[in-house]
């Protein structure tokens, strides 16, 4: 073949005149090369049957872009793990979150569960020592009607100026003065008034908060607690009452419950949440025992 013969390029087209021309010199450069080859080699030579392919700047280019593209992909695939990973990270946190709120959930079911119980165990406990008291209460009011009636049939037709007389009928028909005025004055007005355990008033109170209350305003100072107030002062009989005397329920240094004797037969007390304060005779719930502070 002369070496003045056409070479078929195997190149894509070109896409630019200034790199249409500087392809031109490189591929004129190594064609003239092999021109001079051609020439300077012996006659006898064989002619030139092969084409040898040079780099071009095209391939370059390839070359170029495809490191770009890889690097391109490398990013890509970086952030696409990188994504996956904040997924991973909150998911996590989610089902964490969930499972915490689930826990304080069952562990509040717990806690109100285990409130209604001991709410439902007191109430249980306090209608219980209600009954034991209103039955202890029965039962010393069958004694006492017992005793009253034994006694009504001894004395027969006795005379009221007898000298068998109590002193207990002779003072209920005397009115209070003084200390013992205030402390019943102050209890009956209370009268109406709410029952609340611990109360010390104004409005609301329980047996012992109301006895104080009422000694106070007549200048006495008392202990808190029913068994204290009952342990103080003298023992007195229910027979031999005077109005501000302290009505006791229970034994006297253990009593549970009391009240003030304001006369004529009755006591101001605090009974129970159901009744508030109110003014009731002995006969209705007839106390253990009674003490006198004035």
């Amino acid at each position: 073949m002369s070496h003045t013969a056409h070479i078929p390029s195997h190149r894509k087209p070109r896409r630019s005149a200034s790199k249409l021309a500087l392809r031109a010199g490189v591929a004129g450069g190594v064609l003239g090369t092999i021109a001079v080859a051609g020439a300077a080699g012996p006659a006898n030579a064989e002619p030139v049957t092969e084409t040898i392919e040079m780099p071009t700047l095209g391939s370059l280019e390839s070359g170029a872009g495809l490191a770009s593209a890889v690097a391109a992909s490398a990013e890509a695939s970086h952030q696409e793990a990188l994504d996956q990973s904040l997924q991973a990270q909150e998911n996590a946190a989610l089902q964490k979150a969930a499972k915490e709120a689930k826990k304080a959930k069952a562990e509040a079911d717990r806690k109100a569960a285990a409130e209604r119980a001991e709410e439902a165990r007191l109430k249980a406990e306090q209608e219980r020592k209600e009954a034991e008291e209103r039955a202890s209460r029965d039962r010393e009011r069958t004694r006492l009607s017992t005793r009253s009636t034994s006694s009504s049939n001894d004395s027969g037709s006795s005379s009221s100026s007898d000298s068998g007389s109590t002193a207990g009928s002779s003072t209920e028909t005397q009115a209070p003065s003084g200390s013992a005025a205030a402390i019943v004055a102050f209890a009956r007005a209370q009268i109406g008034d709410a029952y609340v355990s611990g109360g010390t008033g104004p409005n609301s109170w329980d047996c012992s908060g109301l006895v104080q209350a009422a000694y106070r305003a007549a200048g006495i100072d008392l202990p808190r607690i029913s068994y204290s107030q009952s342990s103080m002062g003298t023992s007195v009989s229910l027979s031999n009452l005077q109005p501000g005397d302290i009505l006791y329920w229970g034994s006297r240094s253990g009593s549970y419950h009391v009240a003030i004797y304001v006369g004529g037969g009755n006591y101001v007390g605090a009974q129970n949440p159901s009744t508030g304060v109110v003014e009731r005779s002995l006969d209705w719930d007839t106390p253990s025992g009674a003490v006198r502070i004035l």
